[in-house]
C-alpha cells in the first residue's frame, strides 16, 4: 500500500503522549497514530471480526465434538441450584 505524509500540529502533552505510547507498544508513533485511526474508522474491528468467523468456521466440528456432539448448549443452573431444581423452576413457569 502506498503511504501519504501527513503532516498534524498538536500541543505537547499529546505529542509527549503519543511518543510515550508508540514506545510502550514498541512501534512508530507515525504506526502507532495510523493504528488508532484505523480503529477509529472500525477497520481493525471488522478485521477481527472475520478472522474470528474463519476461526469458528475451522473448529466448529471440534466445537460440536467438545460440547454436547453439537447439540445447543444448555442453561445453566443459577448459583446454589441443581440442574434438576433449575428444570423444575422452568416447567412450573417460574425462572
Amino acid at each position: 500500500m502506498a503511504k501519504t505524509q501527513l503532516n498534524v500540529r498538536v500541543d505537547e502533552g499529546t505529542a509527549r503522549a503519543a511518543r510515550e505510547r508508540a514506545l510502550a507498544r514498541g512501534m512508530s508513533v507515525n504506526r502507532y497514530i495510523e493504528e488508532l485511526v484505523r480503529q477509529d474508522t472500525g477497520e481493525v474491528g471488522h478485521t477481527f471480526v472475520e478472522a474470528a468467523a474463519d476461526f469458528m468456521k475451522q473448529y466448529e466440528a471440534v466445537f460440536a465434538e467438545e460440547f454436547d456432539g453439537g447439540a445447543p448448549a444448555r442453561a445453566k443452573p443459577r448459583v446454589g441450584e441443581d440442574r434438576e431444581g433449575a428444570r423444575k423452576q422452568r416447567s412450573e413457569g417460574r425462572h
